[in-house]
């Protein structure tokens, strides 16, 4: 029998969908519900075999998992690269369902990595206590910001101790609006309802088995802290998908992006196409990491004294991963001697 191509184009409530054969005769498309009760209904009226393709969207993880249960073969499109392939100037949900399903057909579909459940809900956990830790900083911010709005002076290093708040409000309240005392005090509930939940969610997953190995070998590299370490394990996934350093730094972002045409070649600053959770935990641990490991220092200062700080700061983060991808393909505990091994042999760190 041959096989069919089976194109879906998802969105929250809805879900577009084309049935091809070989020859790229369209046997079935439609719509339907996105529900798991629709799915169901819909799969068991398909013609056998059959294979799916989907975009890489918000939606697509819960689908992806419920139909796994049927064991059949299934591709997530890289969102970028599908519209590169596609674009034109007709563009709606049964169009979208009809080149999905084509581009399966003729294998041209740029599928993308996907990780596993048991990852994406960890991650999920993770980017989350992010989300709370940027609220928490605004929250902080704007704390601020109602003070000098005010003219109420504060020591900023101190203003976020709750024995100086305290201290603050009690010592300035003659001089405060009528309505600030409330408003300062709402803004530090919400900043301590946010550290408690932060230090729940991080304790779930320090705590967490599937877990536990890894990132105590990530820890064991000076510089890596609990975050980097949970980041780096739950964001890059299986490690044997990246062949080379130069493909885990680009896929964490710490490079720019390359146009070369006509003998003419020009670098951009760093590129928008990247993990943005793993470039910002790897820059924030590599403005630190010189204070903990002198080879980092080393290469820091080096890069500073060429005048500029970024590109030094860009210089440690690479040196981060190169560790970190040791450590990962090597499921070793740092050792300066065996990282030393592994530069020379080729995996080594850059520069």
């Amino acid at each position: 029998m041959s096989m069919n191509y089976v194109g879906l184009d998802i969105h929250k409530k809805t879900i577009s969908y084309c049935v091809r054969q070989c020859d790229g005769a369209i046997v079935d498309e439609g719509t339907l519900a996105a529900t798991r009760a629709a799915l169901d209904a819909w799969v068991s009226k398909l013609p056998l075999p059959w294979m799916v393709g989907m975009e890489a969207t918000l939606f697509t993880g819960w689908i992806y998992d419920h139909l796994s249960k049927y064991q059949v073969t299934i591709k997530v499109a890289h969102s970028a690269m599908l519209k590169a392939i596609c674009a034109g100037k007709r563009k709606n949900d049964r169009v979208d369902a009809q080149k999905l399903s084509d581009l399966l057909r003729c294998d041209y579909f740029p599928e993308c990595h996907i990780a596993p459940a048991v990852l994406r809900d960890r991650r999920r956990v993770l980017r989350y206590r992010n989300m709370l830790v940027r609220q928490s900083t605004q929250t902080k911010n704007r704390i601020g910001a109602l003070l000098m709005e005010t003219g109420v002076p504060y020591n900023k290093e101190k203003l976020h101790q709750k024995r100086y708040f305290n201290q603050l409000l009690g010592d300035q309240k003659s001089v405060m609006p009528e309505n600030l005392p409330s408003l300062l005090r709402l803004g530090r509930n919400v900043v301590d309802a946010l550290g408690q939940m932060d230090r729940q969610l991080i304790k779930a997953l320090h705590s967490d088995h599937v877990l536990a190995d890894r990132v105590a070998r990530l820890r064991s590299v000076p510089g890596v802290g609990p975050i980097l370490a949970l980041t780096w394990a739950l964001e890059m996934g299986d490690i044997k998908r990246f062949p080379s350093i130069k493909a885990a730094v680009s896929y964490c972002g710490l490079c720019g992006a390359e146009k070369n045409s006509a003998g003419k070649q020009q670098r951009t600053p760093i590129s928008k196409q990247r993990n943005k959770h793993l470039q910002t935990t790897l820059i924030e641990a590599a403005k630190v990491a010189p204070r903990w490991h002198p080879e980092f220092a080393a290469l820091y200062n080096r890069e500073k004294d060429k005048g500029n700080r970024n590109r030094a700061t860009l210089a440690v983060a690479r040196k981060l991963v190169a560790y970190l991808l040791a450590i990962d393909r090597s499921e070793r505990p740092f050792a300066q001697t065996a990282i030393q091994t592994g530069v020379a042999a080729g995996v080594g760190a850059i520069h």
